[in-house]
């Protein structure tokens, strides 16, 4: 008698992927990720870190006291030494929290006078992208230049003060707004001054460009007709240079999609007090900018053409950075 014994045929396990390959590559997958523990998301949690946090916020409250002081006399003196301090208040306030700031390419853009402007000589509106309360920081440190923020800046402790004393233009969201807040650039950069854009309206999660509000790149559209150059109405010629931030260095390490909205990023409803905390508790970060080639609004047939290129190449200059494909 014959005993058959049925076997019973399972289907193969289906074979994990491999973090350490894609697709038929042996190449390895690099998750920077991976390099920090997942545990603690946002801040590391240690008492030394709290107590390096609290003595760098300390004494970036009595600089600012200092600066505040120096800035008041400096807006009344002559000259533009005025623009240029705020160069090295920033440099220190970034050297106080930690931060290295990387660049790429080369700035355009001097400080001129009205007369220098009379004689043909363009200002530069740079149009950057927005992360985070930060950028101020490390633009400010590069940067000669005049910024235009929201209205609820004005009112933030000290740092209101701060940008007051700068020169910040104040913006608002209302469109009702737009044609006074145009006319206020428009004398700014007829005195020589640079200027400063963020044309998302709002800061993002790091991880994408939002897209631009053209209304406010009506100070770069070309003036058709010269003999209206005069007119204080009008903004005077100028140039364009895009400017593409990322934060990609995290206590040396790099910087991955979740640190980056995490740690740096300051969007939606985060709250400033908590943010600064929790980012002031890292050792050290870096900043990258990457300083596009400039563009003649000229050239262009429209603000919105000049808008939707601004928007493309500054959208590809953070793609190159995150990626690390430049040289």
């Amino acid at each position: 008698m014959k005993t058959f014994i049925t076997k019973t045929i399972m289907p193969a396990p289906t074979p994990l992927p491999n973090k350490h390959s894609r697709g038929s590559s042996s190449r390895p997958v690099f998750d920077p990720e991976a390099l920090f523990d997942k545990n603690e998301p946002t801040s590391p949690r240690s008492l030394g870190r709290s107590i390096r946090c609290t003595l760098r916020l300390i004494a970036i409250f009595f600089w600012g006291l200092i600066s505040c002081c120096f800035q008041a006399i400096l807006i009344h003196a002559p000259g533009r030494l005025h623009v240029q301090f705020p160069c090295f208040f920033w440099k220190i306030v970034c050297t106080i929290m930690g931060i290295d700031i990387h660049t790429k390419g080369q700035r355009i853009g001097e400080i001129y006078s009205e007369k220098d402007i009379n004689l043909g000589k363009r200002p530069v509106l740079y149009i950057a992208n927005h992360s985070s309360w930060l950028d101020i920081l490390v633009l400010g440190t590069v940067l000669p230049t005049l910024f235009i923020a929201k209205q609820e800046v004005r009112t933030w402790p000290l740092i209101g003060v701060l940008t007051r004393l700068g020169g910040t233009i104040y913006v608002s969201r209302n469109r009702q707004g737009t044609g006074q807040e145009v006319s206020d650039v428009t004398k700014r950069l007829r005195e020589g001054y640079n200027i400063t854009l963020f044309p998302e309206g709002t800061s993002s999660d790091g991880m994408r460009v939002l897209p631009f509000l053209s209304s406010l790149f009506a100070i770069a559209k070309p003036v058709k007709k010269r003999d209206m150059i005069e007119d204080e109405n009008v903004p005077p010629p100028l140039f364009v240079q895009p400017i593409s931030i990322v934060y990609d260095r995290l206590e040396g390490l790099p910087v991955g999609r979740n640190r980056r909205s995490s740690v740096f990023s300051w969007f939606g409803d985060m709250d400033l007090a908590p943010h600064l905390w929790a980012l002031g508790k890292w050792r050290s970060m870096r900043a990258s900018i990457y300083f596009h080639p400039p563009l003649n609004p000229d050239d262009f047939l429209s603000r919105k053409s000049l808008a939707v290129k601004t928007y493309d190449i500054i959208t590809q200059g953070n793609e190159d950075l995150r990626q690390n494909r430049l040289d």
